[in-house]
């Protein structure tokens, strides 16, 4: 995988590196294999191209024109693909797309055709040979703009005709399009076309089609339990002569401002490979491992209105306030991008309301509907002041982090609150409302409401305490009462969580109806979880970890591509994260495999003394498996623990790139 061809020798410097992910004709040629292997650029907005290494399209959200609208969240579906045809001197005519129909046939089946797929300095790469005939195509987004490059060039062989096929459509990126509503509008201009009067095409020879093509498929759709067919409109083609080895056909499509062009295809390319190797120069890494989360880590990381902010997966997920502040440290400190970090601190601070940071949904609508958002960002604030030494932000925030505190204490939405009978932090709320990361709900019932006070939420408002009387008495103020808050908490915290089992208790105080246990008051969930990590892993955690739990936890959750976020033996367990949007979401959190926790999982063996190298080799490798150069939201609980969820997950990578960089 990481040899290096002479023509493509990095720019980096030794431990700059990013892995070359390489494929040959036996993986590209394999649909099962290379339509499983999503490749993902992204133009620094929430908007982004993305397929698989086949070229099938297999989901709803593929395509090579993806636009984010005012939110990340908000995008559409443009250029969906671009599908190559070869006509030889021979006379011949070759296709080298690749489409699933309905029927279930593949045609046409290009990937057949393929001798190498290279992912390079962030930049696909394709190579299909004809007989002495090979041509590569590569694919680039402009960054800060909406805009994707796809260059096309002659390696040997020719001369030869390439035509190349516009399949399109307008649409939101959750849905589909029909032949049966309106016709898409296409409006000639120079050098190609404008679509529904929203993005345009131009490159050479122009020629307009216009035709539905019906009942394209997308697997991963189907599999989802989702409606897996759409029609596309096959806009039109162009066209170019490749004549000798060197020549290029380039196509560009755009959004936004459509009368200004973009840069030739070929400088974009070169210039996203350029960017791509300041990222990661700039991020300073130890190895080529931590080079590659730390490009990875750049996809997430968007510029909108507003400010900097977080996408949290792609291809579906917005910025959610929560996924931003667990990822804040790995994507941001441990990339060197702290001038960025403050921004986005100072923007979230100013969505501060009752105490509560807003939770920007992927719905469109801000709400404040998280227990542990805010503790995420005290978490935030507090390394940002330790990594960086920016103490004038931490002065400027302080008002508002007292302000938290204040509102817990006091009482906030939900029925969060501080127990005045022990300190802790308590949360109710109505029955159809899961405030916790475990948030799954069914036909608007909670999986997991986890109602009273649950582990991890104790864990960072422990954690928070500390670390905001700590940044107080840096800017010299009296921190007595957030200490004495603070030991009174800890004091609680090592008396109600351990268990006779010798884990911690998922939640203390829980309400009987949500856990009816002959019609107890309370209930305390001794339900083994990796939640209770985060007492032992965070810098102000209320606990130290021994090696004997920690032990236990790690037979009973840990996998290849981190903690289960359930025990195999606990009643409830769902150990395949498949199906229809019910059946996985029953499962989400329920045993399904979330990589994110590596972080605190690491964070707990260092802490006691433990050896971690051997932890991670698992994710390392995962790097080349499904969303490639990145770590996937979720997998199975069982093994061979395939992954599932968004291909391209915010968090997985930030506390991956955070271990990594933090243990040496």
């Amino acid at each position: 995988m990481n040899m290096r061809h002479p023509r493509e020798s990095s720019a980096f410097g030794r431990g700059e590196e990013v892995n070359d992910i390489r494929f040959g004709p036996q993986v590209c040629g394999e649909l099962s294999a290379s339509s499983t292997r999503e490749w993902l650029v992204t133009d620094g907005r929430g908007g982004y191209a993305m397929g698989t290494v086949a070229g099938l399209r297999t989901r709803r959200y593929h395509g090579l024109l993806v636009v984010a609208g005012e939110t990340p969240a908000a995008r559409k579906v443009g250029l969906v693909s671009l599908d190559p045809a070869v006509t030889l001197p021979s006379g011949q005519h070759v296709r080298l797309g690749a489409h699933e129909w309905s029927s279930g046939v593949v045609d046409p089946r290009g990937f057949e055709l393929l001798e190498r797929f290279d992912l390079t300095e962030g930049v696909p790469r394709w190579r299909w040979r004809i007989g002495d005939v090979v041509i590569e195509r590569e694919i680039a987004m402009a960054y800060g703009r909406s805009c994707v490059a796809v260059v096309h060039r002659l390696i040997s062989g020719g001369p030869v005709r390439l035509d190349l096929a516009a399949a399109c459509t307008w649409r939101d990126a959750h849905g589909e399009r029909r032949a049966d509503g309106p016709v898409p509008r296409l409006e000639q201009v120079a050098g190609g076309a404008v679509v529904d009067g929203a993005f345009r095409l131009a490159g050479p020879d122009w020629t307009p089609e216009g035709q539905w093509w019906l009942g394209v498929r997308h697997r991963e759709e189907a599999a989802r339990g989702l409606h897996p067919d759409e029609d596309l409109w096959y806009a039109g083609r162009f066209s170019g002569a490749l004549d000798e080895p060197g020549a290029e056909v380039s196509v560009l499509a755009w959004a936004d401002d459509l009368a200004e062009e973009p840069p030739p295809a070929t400088a974009l390319v070169e210039a996203a490979r350029r960017r791509h190797r300041a990222v990661v120069a700039a991020a300073k890494p130890d190895d080529d491992v931590d080079a590659t989360l730390a490009l990875a880590a750049d996809a997430f990381v968007v510029r909108t209105a507003t400010g900097p902010d977080v996408v949290a997966g792609y291809p579906w997920f917005g910025a959610w306030s929560r996924d931003t502040m667990t990822s804040y440290e790995g994507l941001f400190l441990r990339t060197n991008r702290g001038e960025e970090g403050r921004d986005l601190l100072r923007a979230y601070a100013a969505t501060l309301s009752e105490g509560m940071l807003a939770n920007t949904a992927d719905t469109g609508r801000v709400e404040h509907n998280t227990v542990d958002a805010t503790l995420w960002f005290l978490h935030a604030v507090s390394r940002h002041v330790a990594v960086t030494g920016d103490t004038d932000l931490g002065a400027e925030l302080l008002p508002a982090l007292h302000g938290v505190v204040a509102a817990h204490v006091a009482g906030t939405r939900y029925g969060i609150r501080v127990d005045p009978a022990d300190g802790l932090l308590t949360q109710g709320g109505p029955p159809d409302v899961a405030l916790t990361w475990m948030d799954a709900r069914v036909y608007g019932v909670p999986v997991t409401p986890r109602t009273g006070k649950p582990v991890e939420v104790n864990a960072l408002w422990v954690n928070g305490l500390a670390g905001l009387a700590e940044l107080t008495e840096l800017t010299g103020r009296d921190a007595t009462e957030l200490r004495d808050r603070h030991a009174r908490a800890v004091a609680a915290f090592r008396e109600r969580f351990p268990t006779p089992a010798g884990w911690l208790h998922d939640v203390v105080d829980a309400p009987a109806p949500a856990y009816p246990l002959g019609g107890a008051p309370h209930h305390d969930d001794d339900l083994l979880r990796p939640n209770q990590l985060l007492a032992w892993s965070l810098p102000y955690a209320p606990l130290e970890p021994d090696e004997v739990t920690l032990r236990r936890v790690t037979e009973a959750l840990f996998t290849p591509l981190g903690p289960r976020s359930l025990a195999p033996d606990s009643p409830g367990f769902v150990g395949r994260h498949r199906g229809g949007p019910a059946e996985r979401d029953s499962g989400y959190h329920q045993g399904t495999v979330w990589p994110w926790m590596i972080g605190p999982f690491v964070d707990a063996y260092r802490r006691a003394g433990l050896p971690t190298d051997d932890l991670l080799v698992g994710l390392d490798g995962h790097l080349t498996e499904y969303g490639l150069g990145s770590v996937s939201e979720t997998a199975d609980g069982l093994a061979p623990h395939a992954a599932t969820g968004c291909p391209f997950q915010a968090w997985s990578v930030a506390e991956l790139l955070r271990v990594r960089r933090v243990r040496r």
